[in-house]
Formats: C-alpha cells, sequence, structure tokens
C-alpha cells in the first residue's frame, strides 16, 4: 500500500518538475516515510499521503498550474536551480543566481529576470542554443524558462528568464479561455528592485536579417560582469538538417537568421515507446519536415500540465495560432563554442501538435500529429532517375519557403547533378476543391555565381508564394508532384528579328512570319512561323505581329493577378495554368481595339460603349483595359528557352 502512494505521488509530480529535482524538493517527512516503513507514525503518513493522492489531481485540475514563483516575489540575490540536457537523455541541474529585474524589456508587461548561471558545465559552455525552454526553480517553484542571452562572442553564462506567468497565460485554443491568466501580477512596478529600461522603450530591433536586441540597463550589466553596452538577445534555435547537401544548407541559410535559427547537420532518432513522456527539461523538436530528408527544431520544456507541453520561453516563429508535427528530441552532445554553443538534437518520434507559436512560449498538445503536405520529386538525368519522398507543414510563410528547399536540394544532391545543365520542370499541386496547378517551364544556366538549381527551386517557391498569398481562401494543398529532366548544355535561344515576305494581305490570307534567332554560342536559324489573317478584320486597319517569349505575354495578366484583381481562387489557378511556356516562341497578332481584362478573363474588341461606362464608374478593382486585342496567337514548341520580343506590321487590303 504505502508503494502504491508513493508511486501516486511521484507520478503526480513528475510532470510539474523533473524527475532529478524530486529528491531535492520532496518534503522531508515523505524521505522519512520510504524508510521507517513499520513505524507507528506512517499510518498516519499513509492517511495523509493517501489523501493528499486523492485530492491532488482535483486541486491540480481547478489551478492547472504547477507551483509558482509570481514575478512580484522575484528579488535579486535569490538562489535557485535550472534543469537541461547536455547529452543523452539525462536532465541535468545547475545553479543559478538572479541578478535583477528588466521591466517591460520585451514589450508593455513583458519583463525579463536576469540571471547568472553557476556549475562547471553551464560556465564553460555558456547559454547553449537549444537550452531556450529550461526551467528555472526557485525553492521548488517555478521562476520561469531561460529565453535570452548576451550577444554574440560574449560566452559570459548570463540569460534572462521568462517569468512563469507570461508563459502561462499564453492561448490554450480551449473554447472560453481565451488568454487564460494563471497567476495575476501587481498591478504596481514588477519589483521594487526593477532597474529602469533604456531610454527610448524596451525594445530595439537590430538590423534586418539579425535577431531581436534587447539593451541592458548599465548598472545591472556592471553587476553581471558584463559591458555597459550589452544587449540580451533571444536564445538561439537549433535547426536540425537531415538528408541535406551543404549548398543546400548554406543557400537557404540566410532565410532562418531574423528567427535567430542556428542550422545544425543532425538526424532522426526511432520512434520510442517513451516517447510522450516528458517532463520539464527533456527537448522536444517542431518537425518541418520528414521523410528522405527532414528539418526540426529544438527547444526545452519549461512545463507540462495535463495534455499542454511549454517549451523555448519564446517564439519559434512567431506565427501565432500553429499546427506543426512535435517530436520528441534527443540530444546527442552540446558543442561548446566562443561564437555560439549549442545542441546536437535528433527528433524523435512525433508525439503530439505544436499549437500555439507566441511571444513567451510555444505550447503543444500530446496527442495526433497534424496532416502534412506529400512531395514527390524525380531527377532525370543521363545516369538514371532517382526519386524522393518528403513530407512538410502546411502554413502561408513557411511551406513556400520549405518547397525551395526541398525542390532544391532534391536537386544537387543528386550524384549526376552538374553545374551547366538545362532543367525541364513539370508536375501538377493538388489543391482541394480546386483544379490542380500544372507546371511546366525550363531552366537553363547562367553566368551568375548562383547554383544552376536555384531558378527552378525559385520558381516552385513563387508559386507557392502566390497561392498561398491570394486574399480569397486559405489553400488546402494535398500533394505535389515534381518531375525535373536535366540535359547537359545550356539551351537558350535569343530573338535577334522577325519579318513577312507579305506588307500587305487580305482577310483571310495566309502569312508565314520568319523569326531569326540565336541559340547560346551557336549559329543562328531561322524558324517558320504560318499564321492566317483573320477574315473579319477590318480592310484598311494595320495588324502588329508580336514576336515574343513567355514572360513579355504573362506581364500583364499577371499584373491584374498582382492587384488582387481576380475575382477567387479558382481564377487564380486558372490564371497560372494558362500562363505561357518559357520553352516556346510565341506569334500574336494584335487588332487596333482595347481589350477589357476582367478577373481572369480576356474581352478584346470591347465596344466603346462598355468603355465609357466603365470609365464613367472608374474602372473596377478586378479589370484591366488594353490598347490592344487580340486576333490570333500561334506558338511553336522549342527545345530550347526562348528570349526576346520584337513586331511586324501587316497592312490590311
Amino acid at each position: 500500500m504505502a508503494r502504491m502512494i508513493g508511486t501516486l505521488l511521484i507520478e503526480n509530480l513528475d510532470r510539474q518538475t523533473p524527475r532529478s529535482a524530486l529528491v531535492n524538493n520532496m518534503p522531508g517527512s515523505f524521505l522519512k516515510f520510504s524508510i521507517c516503513k513499520n513505524s507507528s507514525r506512517h499510518l498516519f503518513i499513509i492517511g495523509v499521503a493517501l489523501i493528499f493522492a486523492l485530492v491532488a489531481p482535483a486541486i491540480r485540475a481547478a489551478n492547472d498550474q504547477p507551483p509558482i514563483l509570481p514575478l512580484d516575489q522575484v528579488k535579486p540575490g535569490m538562489r535557485g536551480v535550472a534543469y537541461t540536457i547536455f547529452a543523452g537523455d539525462t536532465i541535468e541541474p545547475f545553479n543559478v543566481e538572479v541578478v535583477g529585474i528588466l521591466p517591460n524589456l520585451m514589450g508593455p508587461k513583458q519583463s525579463i529576470i536576469l540571471v547568472q548561471l553557476h556549475g562547471d558545465k553551464a560556465e564553460h559552455t555558456g547559454v547553449v542554443a537549444g537550452m531556450s525552454g529550461s526551467p528555472v526553480y526557485v525553492d521548488g517553484k517555478l521562476m520561469g524558462a531561460l529565453s535570452l542571452k548576451f550577444g554574440v562572442f560574449v560566452k559570459e553564462p548570463l540569460a534572462g528568464v521568462t517569468p512563469i506567468e507570461d508563459i502561462l497565460s499564453i492561448p490554450t485554443g480551449e473554447s472560453g479561455s481565451g488568454t487564460k491568466t494563471l497567476s495575476v501580477r501587481s498591478t504596481q512596478n514588477d519589483n521594487d528592485n526593477a532597474q529602469p529600461a533604456a531610454a527610448g522603450g524596451a525594445v530595439f530591433m537590430a538590423s534586418a536579417g539579425n535577431s531581436p536586441h534587447y539593451p541592458v540597463p548599465a548598472k545591472l550589466a556592471q553587476a553581471a560582469g558584463a559591458s555597459g553596452d550589452a544587449y540580451l538577445e533571444p536564445i538561439a534555435t537549433p535547426l536540425v538538417f537531415s538528408g541535406f547537401v551543404p549548398t543546400a544548407l548554406r543557400q537557404y541559410a540566410g532565410n532562418w537568421t531574423p528567427y535567430g535559427m542556428v542550422a545544425t547537420a543532425g538526424g532522426t532518432a526511432p520512434a520510442a515507446s517513451d516517447d510522450a513522456k516528458i517532463v520539464p527539461g527533456d527537448m522536444v523538436s517542431m518537425v518541418l519536415v520528414q521523410g528522405d530528408i527532414s528539418m526540426s527544431a529544438a527547444c526545452t520544456v519549461t512545463a507540462v500540465t495535463d495534455n499542454r507541453v511549454y517549451a523555448c520561453g519564446h517564439p519559434l516563429f512567431g506565427l501565432g495560432a500553429s499546427n506543426m508535427p512535435l517530436a520528441r528530441g534527443r540530444t546527442l552532445t552540446t558543442l561548446a563554442s566562443d561564437f555560439n554553443s549549442t545542441k546536437i538534437v535528433n527528433a524523435g518520434g512525433v508525439i503530439g501538435t505544436l499549437t500555439e507559436d507566441r511571444l513567451t512560449a510555444v505550447m503543444g498538445r500530446i496527442g495526433p500529429a497534424p496532416q502534412m503536405i506529400p512531395v514527390e520529386l524525380t531527377m532525370v538525368t543521363p545516369a538514371g532517375e532517382k526519386q524522393f519522398h518528403a513530407e512538410m507543414i502546411s502554413n502561408p510563410k513557411l511551406t513556400p519557403l520549405l518547397m525551395g528547399i526541398i525542390a532544391f536540394n532534391g536537386l544537387t544532391q543528386n550524384t549526376a547533378y552538374g553545374e551547366g545543365s538545362t532543367m525541364k520542370l513539370s508536375g501538377d499541386i493538388d489543391i482541394g476543391g480546386h483544379s490542380p496547378v500544372s507546371l511546366e517551364d525550363m531552366y537553363a544556366p547562367t553566368d551568375q555565381f548562383v547554383p544552376d538549381g536555384t531558378f527552378v527551386a525559385s520558381s516552385v517557391q513563387n508559386t507557392f508564394t502566390r497561392i498561398f498569398s491570394n486574399p480569397y481562401e486559405m489553400p488546402k494543398i494535398n500533394k505535389v508532384s515534381l518531375r525535373v529532366e536535366s540535359t547537359p548544355d545550356r539551351r537558350v535561344a535569343s530573338i535577334l528579328n522577325a519579318w513577312s515576305e507579305m506588307s500587305e494581305a487580305q482577310p483571310g490570307d495566309p502569312v508565314t512570319i520568319k523569326v531569326l534567332l540565336r541559340p547560346y554560342r551557336g549559329t543562328p536559324v531561322i524558324r517558320e512561323v504560318p499564321i492566317t489573317i483573320p477574315p473579319q478584320v477590318t480592310r484598311g486597319s494595320t495588324l502588329r505581329v508580336q514576336v515574343s517569349d513567355a514572360d513579355s505575354l504573362n506581364r500583364i495578366p499577371n499584373l491584374v493577378a498582382a492587384q488582387g484583381r481576380l475575382g477567387g481562387l479558382d481564377q487564380l489557378i486558372s490564371l497560372l495554368n494558362r500562363e505561357r511556356r518559357n520553352n516556346q516562341l510565341y506569334v500574336t497578332l494584335l487588332k487596333p481595339t482595347p481589350t477589357l481584362l476582367v478577373e481572369d478573363k480576356e474581352l478584346p474588341d470591347a465596344p466603346l460603349s462598355q468603355i465609357n461606362v466603365l470609365d464613367q464608374k472608374r474602372l473596377p478593382g478586378n479589370s484591366a483595359l488594353l490598347r490592344e486585342s487580340a486576333a490570333g496567337e500561334w506558338s511553336v514548341r522549342m527545345d530550347e528557352i526562348i528570349s526576346g520580343s520584337t513586331s511586324v506590321f501587316i497592312k490590311i487590303k
């Protein structure tokens, strides 16, 4: 009976504080209980323990929080213990000492506790990337989570702690809860010993591309042994890449810097039966991509309440409400560096869903994982065919970037990949409830000092950006299928000139347009494109024959779409699918009559009366007016990318 009650108490406390902290913070009477089994006092203790075991869950359900130390009770000089993992699955303690309070450092009522870390490992590594979220306890009460560190090239064991009240107050997504504040802070200054914030407010954003900097008052900086112009910044988050070539990491590293990410090589760990049994101090990984390649961001767990997991102590991307897989993190080791010490973390089995990404923490729920977007990429080269399979999260800001990285990595990690190759892209983007978006284009190498795969990846990324940034509805991507065929030479041709042997023609006459093309480092060639003058054209008028590449024809419709003038996502998809392809030579016959563009439709030969009505009302936001109308369009598929534009004029007799 006594053993059973003791187990109940440990399991009840185990999800609130690290296992290693239980013995240290356990009341003396409880320790005696495990030693003197036959003492008469045990009947009393057993009764108390039994009552506590039965009542504690109800108390926790009512309070829904671990024992916390409110910010208004935090004083300089207080000593406590923080918990994190340096290697393996062992949660290790290290001592901390409160230096002071930085009120409103991150915004109104968003204060930070400045602490100094003590202990051999903490002093050797300093504040480590991946340590953010490490819980800090004072007298057995949870004070907050490590979240900030001093700037680059400062390995001082000094850190900022996000108060636990701010962490637990983020939205939980429960109906009727709104923003659930579990402990009320004093309405007066956060702390009588608080130091004034730097002049001009708490937050100072560094130059574009850097994480935010928060200046530390000189008095506190000196007390902590730092320079007078010291500043705090979010502890870096390890962004672990597995299956990615170094070229891909270098190409896209700058995209993650503004979020305080540090790219590291890592891998994945097999799912284990205890993956979901996490406690404060454990590591969790937020999965962005999984499959043949993987990407995940790692943080330390601050608190576990019921099925809710709080971690990081700062935002991951600041997305607000989120929906990405939450996995167990397995720490391989910690690398100490004067520049930026970091944990090397593998993502383990998925244990739930990250639902909140807020200023003071991220929160996830233990349970089912969210649905991801399957991606299939086939790379065809003279050496053979290779396929890659992956899944990525669905998010308007991140999915286009992730798609670009997946495409670029799939191209460049192929053993047959080489610079100087022309690539032909084809594929489909399956969108729920809508027609699929078809992809087809060619991409040739250039003399720019960038990898050739960049152009394919950027094009795919741009298409996803256009889909996700549409102002009409949130798209649901069911699947992405891409196929890239690589040819080892530069296949491009420029339009030099065009002409017709007939300067005059009658309605219904056939006319041959001759186009002079110059292939890259090749001999100019002439291509003939037969066209027909429409029977209904007006005699005495002059028609313009435009010989062009795809971009020249796509420019105006895309401008209409960019200005949000379409009627919905269906119209955007229709426009994307009707875009001309860059490996075709286009000949367009244009009449000197206006064309009205309405949403995704072209209305040639618009009547003057209709134009006048629209002009009086001013053209609606979904319309545009062109001064010419297309009387016909012809194209010739080429085995190279066409660029350039020129015109030929034909008078109608």
